[in-house]
């Protein structure tokens, strides 16, 4: 693949398993031209035992900064951010914002809907009384909020709502009102943030078979313009590139010929 790139990678500084110089070495013997690394954020009423505190963003960044250097002559490192819709730290100096949502506000309370299936069957009776639909519905709404907080590179994981979908089925994505009401979220973002990705990350850790968005919203996305990233979600070194070929080809049948690299002069369009 040219321009082998994954812009959305986590180490030991959050909820991954190696270390950011471990990544290296790994996305070097894969044939990485370049990776960016996109910590979480954090997230001051967060229960979530593995996110960054203030002073390790400070640590990360400084750590990020001094590999890119030590590398530079092998491979092209970024120090990015995954930043949650909910947290409040600052982003100067970062080459790059994903924006996610993991959380939704119930009356001032922020709940994580990202967890496992039993978790997510009971955050959905609970919150939307057994209702999966009412489920999307919200979770689309919230996205909307994500170019009122920062000026985002890359919308993450568009459809992470359905991580463990198939394994219990909690919402028929293939049902008219699902799929308007993603295709409404697209249309609204458009113009907003002017990338998403291609998000292999669920397949690697055994909760899918395909890749975030679904099909019938990649070609929602290029119908409305967006270009498009690969990655891989990275939180195992093992899995830096997992599924790449066969994300790209899926972006080839939704219509898409190119995708999007960052470089040091910005992002940049290249054939996918």
């Amino acid at each position: 693949m040219k321009n082998k790139q994954n812009l959305h990678i986590h180490t030991t500084y959050a909820d991954g398993k190696d270390s950011p110089e471990k990544i290296v070495l790994a996305a070097i013997a894969k044939g990485f031209d370049s990776i960016g690394f996109s910590e979480h954020t954090y997230m001051e009423f967060s229960d979530f035992p593995y996110q960054m505190t203030i002073e390790d963003m400070v640590k990360y960044k400084a750590e990020i900064y001094t590999l890119k250097e030590k590398y530079k002559n092998q491979i092209n490192i970024f120090c990015g951010l995954e930043y949650e819709l909910f947290s409040e730290v600052p982003v100067e100096g970062f080459d790059y914002l994903i924006g996610s949502v993991h959380y939704l506000d119930f009356e001032g309370k922020k709940i994580s809907f990202d967890k496992g299936v039993d978790e997510v069957k009971d955050f959905i009776n609970k919150n939307f009384g057994a209702d999966g639909l009412r489920f999307a519905k919200k979770y689309f709404e919230t996205l909307l909020l994500l170019p009122q907080k920062h000026t985002f590179d890359i919308l993450g994981h568009f459809d992470i709502l359905t991580k463990t979908n198939e394994l219990r089925n909690f919402i028929d994505t293939t049902s008219k009102e699902y799929l308007n009401y993603g295709y409404e979220a697209i249309n609204n973002l458009k113009g907003k943030i002017p990338l998403f990705e291609v998000n292999t990350g669920a397949i690697a850790r055994g909760y899918r078979t395909t890749p975030y968005p679904q099909t019938e919203f990649l070609r929602e996305f290029k119908n409305c313009g967006f270009g498009v990233v690969i990655t891989s979600d990275c939180h195992n070194k093992d899995f830096i590139d997992c599924y790449y070929s066969e994300a790209r080809e899926l972006l080839l049948e939704a219509g898409f010929n190119t995708k999007w690299i960052l470089t040091a002069n910005g992002f940049k369009e290249v054939e996918l």
